[in-house]
């Protein structure tokens, strides 16, 4: 072969690379929700292995006023409903600087906001809702030096078109700002909750880095076989994301640490297709000492 052709090798073989991108690899990602049930739990208390990329997720800041009795829609204005006096900014400081492969978000929405009222979004107009989301948000994520977003409304009193719209433009602002390195939705298996999500995912899926999806929102005693099909198939809704699985510290609902959590998700690791871990919520966690955030980080870390 001749020298000049020989040294355009490099160039087709990475231009053919990029023609045929490679297969999703595993992740040694870790995330937890924390805060949203008053427990006492602080950020200290969670044990980090070194080995894992570990986000916490603040739960919640919601658009609704901080009344207990009447809570009300502030069209984009955000409070804080997570637990600060033991989640400070000061904490997530320290806890940063600790640990270097720590991150910390914040999740918007949730389900329910003060005695039971569903925290629903309802814009009373979407570009003053996004602008106030923006900056409102944009304060909070400055003030304790958050690294990214997590979307979890569950109730909705708009189309699946203008909640796409505010969030994926919410979303797509703070990243073009600079304000957040990372956002995430977290959708479970209810036709409304789907509808909402998976056109989001059509519009701006590319601005969204992981699906924190709730299998846990499936039936308690879900099976190892279910697990493994409902991935498949959150996976097919969500194509190209990074579904990462899930389970909840109360048992209440979907496949259980005790019943084989830990088993679909060896083999979802041999397959390649294991994003990440993530838990709700370490306010019930605590009871447990942290023993299956442990058991899941352990998994992780061993993946590399």
């Amino acid at each position: 072969m001749e020298f000049s052709k020989l040294h355009q090798l490099p160039l087709l073989l990475l231009q053919i690379l990029l023609l045929f991108p490679a297969t999703q690899s595993a992740s040694n990602l870790f995330r937890e929700y924390i805060g949203a049930e008053f427990k006492n739990v602080t950020l200290s208390d969670l044990p980090v292995n070194s080995d894992v990329e570990f986000h916490f997720i603040l739960s919640f800041a919601i658009d609704y006023t901080n009344s207990a009795s009447s809570p009300s829609p502030t069209n984009g204005e955000f409070n804080i409903f997570w637990d600060k006096d033991n989640l400070s900014p000061s904490q997530v400081s320290a806890i940063k600087s600790k640990h270097s492969n720590v991150k910390v978000g914040v999740s918007i929405g949730g389900d329910s906001v003060g005695n039971g009222f569903y925290a629903n979004f309802s814009p009373s107009a979407p570009s003053s809702w996004i602008a106030n989301a923006v900056f409102s948000l944009t304060n909070i994520i400055q003030e304790y030096n958050l690294d990214g977003i997590d979307i979890d409304y569950e109730h909705f009193k708009t189309d699946p078109q203008t909640f796409a719209h505010c969030i994926g433009e919410l979303i797509t602002t703070l990243k073009r700002n600079g304000v957040i390195s990372f956002a995430s939705i977290a959708p479970f298996e209810d036709y409304k909750v789907q509808s909402h999500y998976m056109e989001l995912w059509r519009r701006y899926g590319h601005m969204i880095d992981y699906v924190n999806f709730q299998f846990y929102a499936y039936d308690k005693g879900t099976t190892i076989s279910q697990f493994l099909h409902y991935f498949d198939s959150q996976s097919s809704n969500y194509e190209g994301g990074k579904v990462l699985v899930s389970f909840i510290s109360d048992g209440s609902g979907g496949l259980s640490p005790q019943k084989g959590f830990f088993t679909a998700c060896s083999r979802l690791k041999s397959e390649g297709k294991l994003h990440g871990i993530f838990v709700w919520c370490a306010d019930d966690s605590k009871a447990l000492g942290f023993r299956y955030e442990k058991q899941s980080q352990a998994l992780l870390a061993n993946s590399h």
